[in-house]
């Protein structure tokens, strides 16, 4: 009796281990997966899109530069990251390589507006305010890219973001149907702070793919707008 107790004990402790032991497999295959995704989307983003990355001085000329909006403090300041974007954007308009600026960024609620205070900071350094467009739903950069082409016929650009963000950029941009160009901000100081940021950028690559691939429709959508021709058209001394 107590052998035959012993051997069903023992059958027991196993039947219970086989499926814990095919958890974990199941575990394992979906994190090597789960990273293989991870670091394949990020690998396709850079590699391949790396030779549309330029300076201001070697950027071929395009109709717009992109400036993609980022945090604008309490007070209306633009933070360091986007004052680097914008004055980028100033130095591709006074160089001749755009012939006017899509400034988009987050207006999601009243009490916070990214691209009135992008113009603001930029009309105060001496750009003509003819020479800008304004995008208030930029919510993200893949909505920016998307919105720019459908809605304000954004057809070649210059993208201006930060260096890590410029792979990214780019690829959504040009997924959306826009001859795009790259400048990048490389004058932030590689801190915690950059580094947070470029180890989210990792993960923002596996996003990017999946817009490219599913396209889902931006938050807002609205009707199409001329300001972006009106701006190229515009004479600067307004």
């Amino acid at each position: 009796m107590k052998l035959r107790a012993a051997v069903r004990s023992t059958r027991t402790r196993v039947a219970a281990w086989f499926p814990r032991r095919r958890v974990v497999k199941i575990c394992v295959v979906l994190a090597v997966v789960g990273l293989a995704v991870l670091v394949g989307s990020d690998l396709w983003i850079r590699m391949a899109h790396r030779k549309y990355e330029y300076s201001v001085a070697s950027a071929p000329s395009a109709d717009v530069a992109i400036v993609l909006g980022a945090e604008v403090k309490p007070d209306g300041r633009p933070s360091d990251y986007l004052k680097a974007r914008l004055d980028l954007g100033r130095q591709l308009l006074e160089a001749g390589k755009v012939k006017a600026l899509l400034l988009t960024g987050d207006n999601s609620r009243a009490s916070y507006d990214e691209p009135t205070r992008m113009r603001d900071y930029l009309v105060g350094h001496g750009v003509p305010a003819a020479k800008i467009a304004l995008d208030y739903a930029g919510f993200s950069t893949y909505e920016s890219c998307v919105r720019a082409h459908d809605i304000f016929g954004v057809r070649s650009a210059i993208a201006v973001t930060q260096d890590f963000s410029l792979p990214r950029t780019i690829a959504l941009c040009r997924a959306a149907g826009i001859d795009t160009v790259a400048v990048g901000d490389d004058t932030m100081p590689h801190n915690t702070v950059y580094r947070e940021n470029w180890l989210r950028e990792q993960l923002a690559d596996t996003k990017a793919v999946y817009s490219i691939l599913f396209r889902p429709e931006p938050t807002f959508r609205g009707p199409q707008e001329s300001s972006v021709r009106d701006a190229i058209a515009a004479d600067p001394q307004q």
